[in-house]
């Protein structure tokens, strides 16, 4: 069902480039995630020098992933590029021997045309591996889709649902699980969310979006404590465990990033496709999971109250960050659901300006924004769609928000005007999702305001209002 909510929201779009992170950097968190894979990226030494930078500090803990690097032979087509490529795999197979190879084609691949899609079956039959091949370029992609891509790839590799069998498989995990978590361990704050109820029967659902394991599980328990059982994950721990899908599996999603996969799973894969808020903060995680429950015709249990409990304990920086301004320049596509966020702590949001909107996809967290500034009596923020970002400075420059969540290449600048900054990659690397994690929102948000308020203590005024330059 459609939703508009183009009457009250302002949406603009500009000519700004796709300024953000380089969206192979999804190995970095994938490569973790998936644990029997290996990732090859297809690229230039440029792609070489920036995975060696930005997951350098991973250098001791033996990464699954490694660069194909092209050289001039390469992109003159002087060198046969299957057998370089088959020479590679087998040399990971010798070496690491995973359960799949997953290709990330980068920016060159696309103007030198290589058919990465065309070698891989021949290739993948020839080595006995499954590889799947995922586009995360940056010249069609912003930040965070790197990983839409590879699991819209991995979500063809699917098994196709065996009604008989995957039932009485689910049969005999819900018995297990009644005898285990009859009670989440106290978090550190006195929150307890009280006890999981006797699962009921409702259709499969496999959840989409990587997560932390820890993070994942705590999504889980949430769900379980309604009555309601994860089938699947995409990506699971192991490709090997990959879910079953097909007509009857509902899929929900956990990023706003994740529209390709949605897609995918929708059309290709004839899979249902709950449309809900995105798990982030208390309201966005209550909103997640009323959305779920009433598709299954599930009453929720005590959710209301697990809210208000997860509210009390951020007390301490709801007082820091109310009444503060945010200005969002757009960098890893998660910027609208941690804007209806923080508006719901107080904060008031200037511009959200975001790489890339698919408003079918997101069209739950828009209704949902829409509804916490109606609530919260505060104005409803522009979306800018690709913004440029010299115009973007042109607005900041009028408005002098408190903060600026941005990409990292305009911190410093925007720090010696006077604004302080937070980047926008550190949300994406940061536990964000589900009521437990909402602290560690907050945590990063208001580090740049905690700051300046020893600073000030410090007497160093003239330095946070930026008269130094």
């Amino acid at each position: 069902m459609s939703i508009n909510i183009s009457e009250t929201l302002t949406f603009e779009c500009e000519t700004g480039n796709y300024h953000t992170f380089c969206p192979i950097s999804c190995v970095a968190w994938l490569y973790q995630k998936i644990e029997d894979s290996f990732f090859l990226v297809v690229g230039t030494k440029t792609c070489g020098y920036f995975l060696q930078n930005a997951l350098g500090v991973m250098i001791f803990a033996e990464p699954r992933y490694a660069m194909a690097e092209l050289e001039e032979g390469d992109i003159s087509a002087q060198l046969n590029d299957y057998q370089e490529l088959k020479r590679l795999c087998l040399q990971i197979k010798k070496d690491r021997n995973p359960s799949v190879i997953i290709w990330i084609g980068t920016c060159t691949t696309e103007i030198i045309k290589m058919d990465l899609e065309g070698m891989a079956p021949k290739l993948e039959t020839e080595i006995g591996i499954p590889i799947v091949v995922a586009r995360a370029n940056g010249l069609d992609y912003a930040f965070t889709q790197g990983e839409d891509t590879v699991l819209a790839a991995m979500a063809h590799r699917c098994p196709e649902r065996n009604l008989l069998g995957d039932e009485r498989e689910e049969t005999i995990q819900d018995q297990a699980m009644q005898n285990l978590f009859p009670l989440l361990p106290l978090r550190k704050g006195g929150v307890n969310p009280g006890p999981i109820n006797n699962l009921k029967k409702h259709p499969p659902l496999v959840l989409f979006g990587s997560l932390p394991s820890t993070v994942a599980s705590q999504l889980s328990l949430e769900l379980r404590r309604q009555s309601i059982q994860v089938s699947g994950r995409l990506p699971a721990q192991r490709y090997t465990d990959l879910p079953s899908l097909g007509d009857g599996v509902y899929v929900c999603g956990v990023n706003p990033f994740l529209s390709r996969t949605a897609t995918t799973l929708m059309r290709r894969r004839k899979c249902k496709l709950i449309g809900a808020p995105f798990p982030i903060g208390p309201d966005g995680t209550r909103a997640w999971i009323e959305k779920i429950c009433s598709v299954f015709g599930i009453e929720t249990q005590g959710l209301e109250e697990r809210e208000q409990q997860m509210w009390e304990t951020l007390r301490d920086y709801l007082d820091l960050v109310r009444g503060k301004s945010v200005f969002f320049m757009g960098d890893n596509l998660l910027e609208i659901s941690l804007a209806r966020f923080l508006i719901r702590c107080g904060m008031i949001v200037y511009e959200i300006g975001i790489p890339y909107l698919d408003k079918r996809y997101q069209a739950a967290e828009l209704l949902l924004l829409q509804n916490t500034c109606k609530e919260m009596c505060v104005p409803m923020p522009r979306i800018v769609e690709k913004p440029d970002n010299y115009n973007q400075i042109q607005r900041m420059r009028e408005l002098q928000p408190d903060l600026a969540i941005t990409g990292m290449a305009h911190a410093n600048p925007l720090e010696a005007r006077g604004i302080n900054t937070k980047w926008s990659v550190e949300f994406t690397f940061a536990q964000i999702h589900g009521f437990t994690n909402a602290r560690d929102v907050l945590e990063l948000v208001t580090r740049p305001l905690r700051r300046n308020n020893s600073l000030e203590d410090l007497g160093w005024t003239s330095l946070i209002k930026g008269e130094n330059k």
